[in-house]
């Protein structure tokens, strides 16, 4: 879930973002100042739009990070403009330390790996198109769900046959400072556990 404000470019209107693409047909229904958005063949949920947040919190930023607050505080507008839908969001760590247990070639792919990857909770499979991944390494792991720093989101995704379920991430693609140029997930060197959250220094 991603949550946006911008008073200036789209007025006084909260934005939520449960999933975003080309495929949706959109169907909005209104609750006062909340709109819900979903889609009009499956009626999936998309999104929801709170018209006058402001008169209901207070914001100071435009990419707002989702919290057990902020969380407890869309729900409290949705009580009051007549909405009961619950807002069921993973708060665990989107960026995390994994541990390369399994790499294997990919079968339709010469320059391509499958790995399965320790994420603490669970091990995931990953397809890794990086030529320096290697079994036994600890990696930085961004999961389904997570933001990357340009804007994309990571999703589960099926590469050549395969599926995979997350992404191995490159300093580059961190946008760590001082990042190498040349192609390569980054490499974790110091004490770390699988599952541990990836904080840059």
């Amino acid at each position: 879930m991603q949550v946006f404000y911008n008073k200036q470019g789209i007025g006084d209107c909260l934005i939520i973002m449960l999933k975003q693409g080309d495929r949706y047909e959109l169907e909005q229904e209104r609750f006062g100042n909340v709109v819900k958005i979903t889609d009009r063949n499956t009626k999936e949920v998309l999104g929801y739009n709170i018209f006058d947040v402001s008169n209901d919190m207070e914001i100071q930023t435009n990419k707002l990070e989702v919290t057990e607050t902020l969380i407890q505080q869309m729900h409290a507008i949705f009580e009051k403009n007549g909405l009961t839908d619950v807002l069921d969001v993973d708060l665990s760590p989107k960026f995390v330390v994994g541990y390369v247990e399994e790499k294997k070639q990919h079968e339709n792919a010469d320059k391509l790996s499958v790995c399965q990857v320790n994420i603490g909770q669970e091990t995931v499979q990953i397809v890794c198109g990086a030529p320096n991944v290697e079994k036994g390494q600890h990696v930085v792991v961004a999961k389904v769900g997570a933001v990357m720093p340009s804007g994309m989101e990571i999703k589960e995704a099926n590469l050549r046959g395969v599926d995979s379920f997350g992404m191995i991430c490159s300093q580059k693609e961190l946008r760590l400072p001082n990042a190498p140029e040349e192609k390569g997930i980054y490499v974790l060197t110091n004490d770390v556990n699988p599952g541990d959250p990836f904080i840059s220094n």
